[in-house]
C-alpha cells in the first residue's frame, strides 16, 4: 500500500466530494490501495473555488482536519495525455500539464487517524495500515439488535 499527502481542502474533496483525480508532477507505475493523508498545509486560495464549494467543503467536518489519514482509495490508472498537451477526459478536477492519478472506490474514514505525511508518495507503516483496515471493517458492520431486550 502507498499513501499521498494532499493539501486541504483538496484532500477533503477526495474524501467527501467526489474528486477522482489527484494531480501530480510525476507519473507512477503503482496501482492499488492508496491512503489519502491531509497534509499540514492548506491551500487557502482554493477554499473559495467553485469546485471545492461543489464538493461540500466544510471546515468543521472532521475530514477537514490537518495531519491525518482521512480516506482510502484505489489508484486505478494514470493519465498522461495532459502532460503531452493532448486533451483528456479526466473531468473538471484535472489540471493541465499534470499527470492525472485516477482514484476509485474512495472510502472516507469514520474519523481521522493522526499521522506524519511526506511530500512525495510514501509507504505507510504497517501499524497505520492495520488501523485503517480495522476502522473501515468496524464501520462496515451493520448494527445488530440485542434480541434479549
Amino acid at each position: 500500500m502507498q499513501a499521498i499527502s494532499v493539501r486541504q481542502p483538496w484532500a477533503f474533496a477526495i474524501a467527501r466530494g467526489g474528486k477522482t483525480v489527484y494531480n501530480h508532477a510525476l507519473p507512477t507505475a503503482y496501482r492499488g490501495p492508496l491512503l489519502i493523508h491531509a497534509s499540514m498545509r492548506v491551500d487557502l486560495a482554493s477554499c473559495d473555488s467553485p469546485l471545492i464549494r461543489s464538493a461540500g467543503w466544510d471546515p468543521s467536518d472532521p475530514l477537514a482536519t490537518l495531519g491525518a489519514v482521512i480516506a482510502l482509495a484505489e489508484l486505478t490508472d494514470v493519465c498522461t495525455a495532459a502532460v503531452h498537451g493532448e486533451r483528456c477526459e479526466c473531468g473538471p478536477w484535472a489540471e493541465p500539464q499534470r499527470y492525472h492519478w485516477r482514484l476509485a472506490d474512495v472510502r472516507p474514514l469514520p474519523r481521522p487517524i493522526v499521522a506524519l505525511g511526506r511530500v512525495d508518495p510514501w509507504i505507510p507503516p504497517p501499524s497505520l495500515v492495520s488501523e485503517v483496515h480495522a476502522m473501515l471493517a468496524t464501520a462496515a458492520k451493520p448494527a445488530t439488535l440485542d434480541a434479549g431486550r
